[in-house]
């Protein structure tokens, strides 16, 4: 198993470019951890700055904030923040670092939502505007690549959690998703593959160590529930931000032990509920003891985290209508789980009463939803 970083140190002449810009986080490094920045220049890449998104470039702000940090205490390179700029203003970030070649190198974890990759896709829409190479350092998808889950983005509803229109769990590895939007795109696009990675292969199979892709996203096994309970964060109801389990604990003051027995009498495929209690140290419900769920997947390759997230949501809508609420963004007063779902047929389906798992396609093979283009891994 060798990432795409790991194969570009084996051998720099895979890249082209004189002043060469890296996106990167905590989560671009080798297998033995070096540091990827540190790994490319060693091995003699023309590396003169980096590029940070959410988190920021060493990973250590909460979601929703980058990181201000203007040089690299481990390199010595300037750092460019991207988070929260786009369009006209991206454009002028990457003119002012004067790279010809921007690389993209951080760890995805396979759910629409996460902002990784639409970093990435402003990157590249932001290189072909201003003529500047682009090319992806790939990595295993650690939800596997042999199930694509949920429903597509309708783009009226895009956003920095869904720029295209792509599936909540979309089973590509960020250089497949990249061929795949620079259709539209249009840039000058390098993908060096990861060498032994199989569509089949779960993320303990890589042997590659795990490194938190963002500070709520401490194991695989957070990241393999994300897809569904990720949508919570549209709610009233904990997302288990604040504690040790991060969507993996789901609770809220008003919910009771009748949320865990109907979610267990349900029988959905791959995971039992157990009820418990927990008091956040931050964000919704913070140093309060709310009463909820923690998600025990059993069987990975059965667990269909959409369709699990989108029952418990009509199970806590249904015991408590009164009490559930959605939440709203405070600049423009929409629905964040609309933008989640990637439109808002989740929201007005629940709030009708009416059964949301109607809305969950079957899953599905990759090559269904990206039209049978041909995709990197077999």
């Amino acid at each position: 198993m060798r990432t795409g970083i790991e194969r570009l140190v084996g051998d720099p002449a895979l890249l082209r470019g004189e002043r060469i810009g890296l996106v990167t986080n905590p989560t671009g490094l080798l297998a033995d951890l070096t540091p990827g920045a540190s790994a490319l220049l060693s091995a003699g890449v023309p590396l003169t700055a980096l590029f940070s998104p959410e988190h920021g470039v060493r990973g250590a702000a909460q979601d929703g904030y980058g990181e201000q940090a203007d040089t690299d205490p481990a390199t010595g390179l300037p750092v460019f923040d991207t988070y929260n700029r786009d369009g006209a203003a991206l454009d002028e970030l990457v003119k002012s670092s004067k790279v010809d070649t921007l690389v993209f190198d951080i760890a995805d974890i396979g759910t629409r939502f996460y902002t990784y990759v639409w970093t990435m896709y402003d990157l590249m829409a932001s290189a072909a505007r201003l003529g500047v190479r682009f090319a992806v350092l790939d990595r295993p998808n650690p939800l596997g690549g042999t199930v694509a889950e949920g429903p597509v983005l309708d783009v009226a509803y895009a956003s920095f959690v869904g720029r295209a229109a792509i599936p909540v769990r979309h089973g590509l590895t960020a250089g497949e998703l990249a061929l795949h939007v620079n259709r539209s795109l249009g840039a000058d696009l390098q993908v060096i593959t990861a060498e032994g990675w199989r569509r089949d292969m779960p993320f303990a199979a890589t042997g590659l160590p795990w490194v938190m892709p963002s500070v709520n996203m401490p194991t695989p096994e957070t990241a393999l529930v994300y897809p569904g309970t990720g949508l919570f964060e549209g709610t009233n109801l904990s997302e288990g931000r604040g504690t040790t389990r991060p969507f993996e604990l789901v609770g809220a003051p008003y919910l009771d032990g009748r949320f865990a027995a109907g979610l267990n009498a349900l029988d959905l495929p791959g995971v039992r509920f157990r009820d418990t209690w927990f008091a956040p140290a931050f964000r919704k419900h913070a140093g309060v003891t709310v009463r909820g769920v923690q998600l025990h997947v059993h069987d990975p390759e059965a667990f269909r985290p959409v369709l699990t997230g989108v029952s418990m949501l009509h199970l806590a809508r249904s015991l408590h209508p009164e009490e559930f609420d959605w939440y709203r963004n405070e600049d423009t007063g929409g629905h964040t789980v609309d933008l989640l779902w990637g439109s808002d047929t989740l929201r007005r389906t629940l709030d009708a009463g009416d059964d949301p798992r109607e809305l969950c396609p079957p899953p599905c093979h990759p090559e269904a939803w990206t039209g049978g283009e041909p995709l990197l891994y077999r």
